[in-house]
């Protein structure tokens, strides 16, 4: 069971040093957002890696997981020397510019702060009644179905269409994918 304590979402170098440097995007190689972000904040890397907190429960046991909210991305200040650094760290698939600074700093410290507030805070796919989704989770893993209707960001009633019956069975967005 998780301790308890935040995952820090933020490792400045030095405010003074990392106020004055350009953001970037990092896109990482798959599931290496956590990686990235140790190896960042070893290196004396400013990294943002906002993350939200999930629970699942497994044979009766409650366990809590930090997930990242934008899987793939983690946001660096970097200096030029720092950019290839970062790019060694075997990490990173690819470093994106980010051309409006102000907007971008304004924007992560929303997301940071809604994120400080320990809310349910997920990114939730565009799946609407009517849409066509996979299964991507659980016992009913790799089938597809069509949502029926959808109750508040997280749950959603799918209809199944299997040996020419139709059943209906509710599951967590994040459970699904769009076909």
């Amino acid at each position: 069971m998780n301790s308890g304590l935040p995952v820090p979402s933020t490792a400045p170098p030095a405010p003074d040093v990392a106020a004055d440097l350009p953001w970037f995007v990092a896109h990482t190689r798959p599931r290496r957002e956590k990686k990235l972000q140790q190896y960042c904040q070893r290196d004396g890397i400013a990294v943002t890696l906002p993350c939200y907190r999930t629970i699942h429960k497994y044979r009766g046991k409650t366990v809590e997981f930090r997930k990242p909210l934008f899987p793939g991305y983690v946001f660096l200040r970097l200096s030029p020397d720092q950019k290839q650094k970062v790019f060694q760290s075997d990490h990173v698939a690819n470093l994106l510019v980010v051309n409006d600074q102000a907007r971008f700093i304004r924007q992560l410290g929303e997301i940071i702060e809604a994120l400080d507030t320990d809310l349910e805070i997920f990114l939730a796919p565009q799946i609407g009644q009517g849409c066509r989704v996979k299964i991507k989770s659980g016992a009913l893993r790799g089938m597809e179905g069509w949502v029926e209707q959808r109750y508040g960001p997280a749950t959603v009633l799918l209809r199944l269409d299997f040996i020419g019956q139709a059943a209906a069975v509710k599951l967590q967005a994040d459970e699904l994918e769009l076909c």
